[in-house]
């Protein structure tokens, strides 16, 4: 069997360490070529004494140097950089690239992966949301695979029928009448709502059923999460806003479902562990085993479903407005939240101003046309950053 050499962008973040869970599992398909992280040198630094890979990336020449140090007795190229990550997701001796960098840094080297034809395992939600159009046509014309590693965005590729999966099909065309992405709710579904703005970024990370970042809790606390994985949905599987619908599942093992124009409805179900779509894209159309344990459905005795309350919930009408939209408002949604957030995290903004804060972003932005090159999605982004940074309490 031939190994499959593999880069994971974002190696020491919680996608990361699961994708390298499941490679340690199967020695004999997976090698790992290249790892990053942008500051966690020492994590990066056991990571790579443990799967020995040809290059390392981190954030900066600081943390390169220390980087270097720690690996002095090995034979890995050590670099820094936002050149170096694209460098490492477009290396001709890589043929699958895991997307795991949070935020909008992962848009560039993501779609360098995808400019380069590479098997892209896609968990960085933002190179979609900010600039959805313009990488599915870089995938389109590279020849680029797309396997989508959110636990939603996976189950319904699952659910699809195969020749929609390879892409000889489109999802209309292929009997689909709508997607409905699952919801957790979060650890506030049942909070009354004034205690809501007094929630800490502890309480907001203190997730019933997955364990993530800390950024990721707070967008699934907030439902932004769900959000924009409804744009994200849009731009893998074709469909509009009007096919598109979330529910509220509190129990996490129902992943997504596929109601076709027949009435039936396809679900994919699981543990809630990250470890399942990871294993899924890494040997697809193939199944490995992921470490994940079986799923006792007799344990588990009920399964319950609810719709998202607005009230409680805004970022996902914000969200749903931006898909909408039609314009940059995707872009500017998705980079105001991420300095929401970011402010709520330092103790800055309430919880509840998260949504008041990309709300008001959006609106000082209503006229940002959508992006025609990705320089351009750049550039929009950093002026929705500054205008919601603007926004913060001084």
């Amino acid at each position: 069997m031939t190994l499959q050499a593999l880069t994971i962008l974002g190696a020491t973040g919680s996608i990361g360490a699961s994708t390298l869970d499941v490679v340690a599992r199967h020695p004999s398909r997976y090698r790992i070529h290249a790892l990053s992280a942008h500051e966690r040198v020492d994590e990066l630094a056991d990571c790579c004494r443990r799967f020995r890979p040809a290059r390392a990336v981190v954030g900066t020449a600081a943390g390169a140097a220390r980087l270097r140090e720690r690996l002095a007795d090995m034979p890995v190229v050590v670099e820094h950089g936002p050149e170096a990550l694209a460098a490492i997701a477009a290396d001709p001796e890589v043929d699958t690239v895991m997307a795991a960098i949070v935020g909008a840094a992962g848009l560039e080297p993501t779609l360098a992966a995808a400019r380069a034809g590479k098997r892209v395992l896609l968990a960085n939600k933002e190179s979609l949301v900010m600039a959805g159009e313009l990488f599915m046509q870089a995938c389109r014309a590279s020849g680029a695979v797309v396997l989508p590693i959110d636990s939603e965005h996976n189950a319904v590729f699952q659910c699809l029928p195969a020749p929609v999966q390879a892409r000889r099909a489109d999802t209309g065309a292929s009997g689909v009448r709508r997607i409905l992405l699952t919801a957790s709710g979060g650890p506030f579904r049942r909070l009354e709502l004034a205690a809501m703005a007094k929630v800490t970024p502890d309480d907001a990370c203190a997730h019933p059923n997955w364990r993530m970042g800390r950024k990721i809790s707070v967008d699934s606390a907030t439902m932004m999460n769900k959000g924009l994985e409804l744009i994200e949905a849009h731009h893998l599987f074709g469909l509009p806003s009007a096919q598109l619908d979330v529910v509220v599942h509190p129990q996490s093992v129902i992943h997504s479902l596929v109601e076709y124009l027949d009435g039936s409805m396809l679900a994919q179900l699981g543990n809630p562990d990250m470890r399942t779509p990871i294993a899924h894209a890494l040997a697809y159309p193939e199944r490995v085993d992921s470490g994940v344990g079986t799923l006792e459905l007799a344990r588990l005795g009920r399964l319950d479903f609810e719709e998202p309350d607005p009230t409680r919930f805004p970022c996902l009408r914000l969200a749903r407005e931006a898909l909408e939209a039609a314009s940059g408002a995707a872009c500017v949604l998705n980079a105001a939240n991420e300095i929401a957030v970011a402010a709520f995290l330092e103790h800055r903004i309430g919880f509840t101003r998260i949504a008041e804060l990309v709300d008001a972003t959006m609106q000082a932005l209503a006229s940002a046309p959508a992006p025609d090159a990705i320089g351009a999605a750049i550039e929009l982004d950093r002026t929705a950053r500054a205008r919601a940074r603007a926004l913060l309490p001084s």
